[in-house]
């Protein structure tokens, strides 16, 4: 076949190194096609063969996770989102992915567009989005680059979740050093859809049209994948044009529209653009289908004059959607999509080859076999070297018995209730609209709590992971990541089923860091195993690392658990004064990695907490058991600042005025109490129950070798009293964290 490759640039070896690919690569690509490829066909390959859209890099590593569950309808990978079914004919979609590179340079688009194409990964299934969720990264605020950024991110965040119609229901917000160069903004999206109503990302049936509906195309996102895989540097504020422009507006009639024509059988196949657009769209359905497609490309309804094939094939402009359609119901299509004021134009058809064929004015601009572009095809897939971290040694060579006992208990709750990673987020999430539609129950405490309308059934939904955990020991920090996420759905009431993950590293081809990333993973395949949550699928974002320094190994888990009946609900406030407080699991009073180590010495030291996998997962059984039997009525999470943060956060979330806590003395046991109230031990849950429920709290966690220890009563004094160690009035603890981030974020 010709290839012209008219009015496009020589191509050559060191344009295909500018391009991001390796010269191993670039010989590969000669191979595949038997001649030196067009320019476009090198911009084809170079974002199909990036680390964002092929994991060439990560995909070895990501199959040893467990990826099969009676819950799960469809497998890890195989779809735009993982789909699990809840019962009663509904299934629920979802999916969690980074946008951190865009968010760097841009702070506000990158985390819109991260926003929007989240949401588009689940519609595309049929799904209709019904909650969204957001972990965000940031240097500490003393940085005038870490205010800005923040600022805007979560303004971009708030400004298309909200536009866009879908409540924004939980989340999570650290600040560390390490991000301050790249900040992490990673998205999650849960939507529900009934059984046999789904869409699959699939092109099948030569001479069935294709069509692009939504908005026109533009330059705007070109080489965005190739972008994501590179580190930041002071050239990044260059590519700007690599960050994408959203709409939210555009975005909510295309929901509507494409549910619409996956309602109406019409649709054979559908998918995104996101990552590498057109080019990633057509290839990897045509590949799914074992079929090929020819492209048309100068029907594409463009916003900018003379674009290029080039320029058309890898630009990312945001709301669009490629579909295949049943042949001689392209108007049926086109109508759908007309009456919600949005353009579906058929740009070419699909052919019983495997090759992706793209015309423009009557000129073939590439020529490509599909599979030779996607992840499971012909990408590459490598194997990197991997080392353990020198700085893993020095860390954990650190004797916490060399801490120094401070001298006022309640001057260090203040500082760690006050720190802006402990603190009330109210500064960001009073920016979302949490309750649009109708369908949220409950958005504060350990995970968010969704109903599903017209059945007694609710999601509980949170995303969850301690990135210096994770550095200290990346595999039990993974195990702690999902073990976290798990008891977080736990105290609701729920169980968990679920997970999909995104997990953010440095430079894959730096040793130490693909040890951190292969541990990390190990770790979050045990956690998964024994707590029966399978992974759905998700997202890797390696390079996340300037000139100076890389991010903490961050492996951000997002989990869905499912509540059978929302009567049975749980939350973390005290409910009645009088309620006896219980400590379910145990506290080992770590201290490595924690909040309160890290104010005391101002460094990461130590080793991540212990943890019993098998503890754990009895501790769940036992607290959802007590739960259903109405003998525990609250229930909190000890994470980071420790028990005694634990309890003055029931305290500010209970059911009734001046609600305080008052513990014995003597609760510490043998533990030094500053571990004891403000070490990070896991598999521990503060909990309350009625006076007389305690002997079946102590029976029932005793069948199943569960610690229960009682600590003391819920009072309405106003007041948290521990022992003699803290005296503190509520109110006070209470303005210092409701207005944790806005001292921080003050000029």
């Amino acid at each position: 076949m010709n290839i012209t490759g008219v009015s496009e640039p020589q191509v050559t070896l060191d344009l295909a190194l500018e391009h991001g690919l390796t010269k191993e690569e670039y010989d590969r690509i000669l191979q595949i096609l038997g001649r030196t490829p067009t320019y476009t066909e090198l911009g084809i390959y170079s974002v199909m063969w990036s680390e964002h859209c092929s994991y060439k890099n990560s995909i070895a590593v990501l199959k040893t996770l467990p990826r099969t569950g009676r819950r799960l309808l469809v497998g890890a990978g195989e779809e735009n989102a993982g789909l699990v079914d809840i019962g009663d004919g509904f299934a629920v979609a979802f999916k969690v992915e980074s946008h951190n590179h865009p968010s760097a340079v841009e702070p506000y688009q990158g985390a819109a567009t991260g926003v929007g194409g989240i949401m588009r990964d689940v519609f595309t299934m049929g799904a209709r989005p019904i909650a969204g969720l957001n972990s965000l990264r940031f240097g500490r605020l003393k940085h005038s680059r870490s205010k800005y950024r923040m600022k805007n991110v979560v303004r971009g965040i708030g400004d298309y979740g909200n536009s866009f119609g879908v409540p924004t229901v939980g989340g999570e917000i650290y600040f560390d050093d390490c991000y301050q160069d790249n900040p992490l903004v990673n998205a999650m999206a849960v939507g529900i859809v009934r059984h046999g109503e789904t869409a699959k990302a699939i092109a099948s049936g030569p001479g069935n049209p294709v069509m692009i509906v939504g908005s026109s195309t533009g330059r705007d996102g070109i080489h965005g994948a190739t972008f994501a895989s590179e580190e930041i540097s002071e050239e990044s504020e260059s590519r700007r044009p690599s960050v994408q422009v959203g709409d939210p507006f555009t975005e909510k009639l295309l929901l509507e529209a494409t549910l619409e024509a996956i309602a109406s059988g019409f649709v054979v196949g559908i998918q995104d653009m996101g990552a590498a657009g057109l080019t990633c769209s057509s290839t990897e359905m045509s590949a799914k289908g074992r079929v090929g497609m020819d492209l048309y490309i100068e029907k594409v309804p463009a916003r900018e004059a003379g674009m290029s094939a080039y320029e058309i094939m890898l630009s990312e402009s945001q709301e669009r959607m490629l579909l295949v359609v049943e042949k001689g119901h392209e108007e049926d299509v086109r109508k759908i999509f007309s009456k919600w004021d949005l353009p579906a134009v058929v740009i070419g058809y699909v052919k019983a080859n495997d090759r992706v064929t793209v015309y423009q004015d009557g000129e073939i601009k590439a020529d490509v076999p599909a599979d030779s572009l996607v992840l499971g095809g012909g990408a590459p897939v490598y194997t990197r070297e991997a080392r353990e971290a020198a700085y893993v040694k020095v860390v954990r060579a650190f004797d916490p018995t060399s801490l120094s006992i401070p001298e006022d208990f309640s001057a260090v709750l203040c500082n760690l209730i006050g720190s802006p990673t402990i603190g009330s987020k109210r500064w960001a999430f009073e920016q979302y609209d949490s309750m649009v539609r109708t369908n949220t129950v409950a958005t504060i405490g350990d995970a968010a709590l969704v109903r599903i309308k017209g059945t007694k059934k609710a999601l509980s939904l949170t995303i969850d992971c301690n990135g210096r955990y994770v550095y200290l020991n990346p595999r039990r920090g993974g195990e702690i990541a999902v073990a976290e996420a798990a008891r977080n759905i736990v105290c609701t009431g729920a169980q968990p089923i679920a997970i999909t993950n995104c997990l953010n590293f440095g430079n894959p081809y730096d040793p130490e860091v693909y040890w951190q990333f292969k541990e990390a993973v190990a770790g979050i395949g045990n956690a998964c195993r024994v707590l029966n949550t399978p992974v759905t699928g998700g997202n890797v974002s390696f390079y996340n690392e300037s000139e100076a320094l890389a991010i903490f190994p961050t492996p951000v888990i997002g989990m869905v658990g499912l509540l059978e009946d929302v009567a049975f609900r749980i939350g973390p406030g005290f409910r009645t004064p009088g309620d006896q407080i219980v400590l379910l699991g145990w506290n080992r009073g770590d201290i490595g990695g924690s909040e309160y180590l890290y104010q005391q010495t101002e460094k990461i030291l130590g080793d991540a907490p212990f943890i019993d996998l098998e503890e754990e997962r009895r501790l769940h059984e036992v607290c959802l058991r007590l739960m259903r039997e109405g003998l525990v009525i609250s229930a909190h999470d000890i994470s980071e600042g420790g028990i005694a943060v634990a309890l003055a956060e029931s305290c500010f979330m209970a059911d009734f005025k001046y609600a305080g806590a008052e513990l014995a003395k003597g609760v510490f046991g043998s533990i030094r109490p500053d571990f004891w109230l403000f070490g990070e031990s896991q598999s521990s849950i503060v909990a309350t129950c009625p006076q007389e429920s305690l002997p079946d709290v102590y029976s029932i966690s005793g069948s199943l070798s569960v610690p229960v220890r009682l600590l003391g009563r819920v009072t309405d004094a106003g007041l948290l009293r521990i022992g003699s160690e803290i005296a503190m009035e509520v109110s006070r603890l209470w303005g210092l964290y409701e207005t944790a981030i806005d001292r921080g974020m003050e000029d």
